[in-house]
């Protein structure tokens, strides 16, 4: 599926490099200009292949990082600096503004010139930018893939895609015309009172408009800012020439309804023979998770296919991380999944960590066929944890921010799942609990496993089973967990027999009446023995990756 270097540059030699005419000069040359940067050649694989540690084939690395000639190295170079001090001036326009009034420089005969000076600069960019097309247009390893890349888009066939580069080799739209969220209840008014409240909530609306687009989703979402991913490019390009040369990755974008572009990338176990290989495990990142060298190497490492994607506005994605433009890139990811990868949704395992629980919740919410999904250092609802970092003079701001913009309600999107559900809390998490990485009980996963629990099993969690369960959840290691667990002389055979007798009498879908003409003492033991199903403890902090003997398939019944 990808070429070998050498048959590249014999395709080169043999009409790419010697154009016809000076207009095909010139085209080849804009091309050059505004084309994509190229950062790396993945050459044919060996045919000798090396065992993995778990048993699979892992191709022998062979790819070469791109080597820019002298002229575009330096046109690049400055205009990577450009971008850079854009960036710095854009998230710091706020205080230059305010300084530059403060010292009268925004009047007519100030921005006059500093007009012509912009005109100037940007003038000399632009030809900067010319510059760097002369130096791609004289590097044949740069033609080579240009027009390779131009060949892929006329046809996407495998044998067209762009593998031996690292650059996106194939578009498609799979996405529906649209998905939907969980919106908020609205509040009833009467007509004029709903008037009168649009009127006095205005500005309310245009702070809250102004926060979440100008630093709120930044901070909300840090791995979108460009300034981090300038400056974990190298360690990006590392991860996912890693995958490619190494595992044979398979690098798609996406293209969602909204028209932004995905970046994927699909590691196949399938050849490989064994169970889990049949088994997809699509991945969600983190606020400052990139597939790269993110959460998908936990799965991987344990012998799954594995898909991961960016968010919109991360690596290789466009747009920016809004709910709705993550819903809609879950969507168009699943979709590909099923109608372009082969795998029926009965094979899929959503995994995610951290923010990425808001996809995950939503792609089970929205596709209930999927075989069942795993949460790590997820929380049920972002408002807590964004009043904890703001003033509290702000509530009622933050409070309508997030539940106009950016309304992360996790918890509500997997109560409507029906499947299996894991949840893995972090004991010592210091960035989803409310007060401090010490104090255990603040954590919010806690909150997402007690609204299940209370969902599905509301006999059970009566006060008495709410209890019991929080001081389970109290435990901070598993010495603690099963002195709780002992303590309440939990039967787990006797437990595993009430449900299984009323699943098979009923089997009803969620919620369940199990447990309503059962004593005290065994509402107890099923409350703390569904708990430790649907919960797994693991002592760390928030960002310390998932060990592959962590990763579980979540409990069935």
């Amino acid at each position: 599926m990808s070429f070998a270097l050498s048959c590249l540059r014999f395709m080169v030699s043999a009409g790419i490099r010697s154009p016809r005419s000076g207009r095909m000069a010139g085209w080849l040359w804009l091309r050059c200009v505004l084309g994509p940067h190229l950062q790396r050649i993945h050459r044919s694989p060996d045919p000798s292949r090396a065992e993995g540690r778990v048993g699979r084939r892992v191709r022998v690395s062979m790819g070469c990082n791109y080597q820019p000639r002298s002229l575009e190295k330096h046109t690049d170079s400055i205009l990577g600096w450009a971008s850079a001090l854009w960036s710095l001036s854009y998230y710091s326009s706020p205080l230059l503004l305010c300084y530059l009034y403060r010292k009268g420089y925004i009047c007519s005969s100030k921005l006059v010139p500093v007009s012509q000076y912009v005109g100037t600069v940007l003038v000399c960019l632009l030809g900067v930018a010319c510059l760097r097309g002369l130096g791609r247009w004289k590097n044949s390893e740069y033609l080579q893939f240009i027009s390779i890349l131009e060949e892929t888009k006329k046809s996407h066939t495998p044998a067209n895609k762009v593998r031996s580069l690292q650059h996106e080799a194939i578009t498609q739209k799979l996405s529906k015309a649209g998905v939907s969220l969980l919106k908020p209840e609205p509040r009833l008014r009467g007509a004029a009172d709903s008037v009168l409240n649009s009127v006095r909530t205005l500005p309310c609306h245009i702070i809250s408009f102004l926060i979440v687009h100008t630093f709120g989703r930044r901070m909300l979402y840090p791995g979108s800012v460009g300034l981090l991913q300038k400056a974990m490019r190298p360690m990006l390009q590392q991860g996912q020439a890693k995958l490619i040369e190494e595992f044979d990755g398979q690098r798609n974008k996406l293209v969602a309804c909204d028209g932004n572009e995905i970046d994927t990338m699909f590691v196949d176990r399938r050849r490989d023979g064994g169970r889990k290989g049949q088994t997809l495990v699509i991945c969600c990142e983190g606020n400052a998770g990139f597939y790269e060298v993110g959460c998908m190497n936990t799965p991987m490492e344990g012998g799954y296919s594995v898909l991961g994607w960016n968010h919109p506005g991360f690596g290789g994605s466009t747009g920016v991380p809004f709910p709705q433009n993550e819903a809609n890139a879950m969507d168009v990811v699943i979709q590909f999944a099923t109608h372009q990868l082969g795998f029926q949704l009965i094979d899929i395992v959503i995994y995610a960590w951290s923010i990425g629980g808001f996809t995950a919740s939503w792609a089970v919410m929205s596709y209930p066929e999927v075989q069942s999904i795993v949460l790590d250092a997820s929380f049920d609802d972002l408002l807590p944890l964004a009043l904890k970092v703001m003033p509290n003079s702000w509530r009622p701001l933050v409070q309508h921010t997030v539940r106009q913009y950016m309304n992360l309600n996790n918890a509500e999107q997997l109560l409507k799942y029906q499947g299996p559900v894991l949840l893995i809390r972090r004991t010592r998490d210091e960035i989803i609990t409310t007060t401090g990485p010490e104090d255990v009980m603040s954590n919010r996963g806690n909150n997402l496993l007690l609204k299940l629990l209370q969902f599905r099993y509301p006999k059970i969690m009566t006060d008495d089973g709410i209890r019991v369960v929080r001081q389970w959840l109290g435990a901070s290691n598993h010495i603690e967990e099963a002195s709780v667990y002992s303590g309440n002389e939990v039967d787990d055979d006797w437990c595993v027999s009430v449900l299984q007798s009323y699943q098979a009498d009923r089997d009803v879908s969620f919620p369940w009446s199990v447990g309503e003409d059962m004593t005290l003492e065994g509402r107890r033991q099923l409350a703390l023995f569904l708990a430790r199903k649907y919960m797994r403890n693991f002592e760390t902090t928030h960002c310390t990756p998932l060990p592959a003997a962590e990763f579980h398939s979540p409990w069935r019944l």
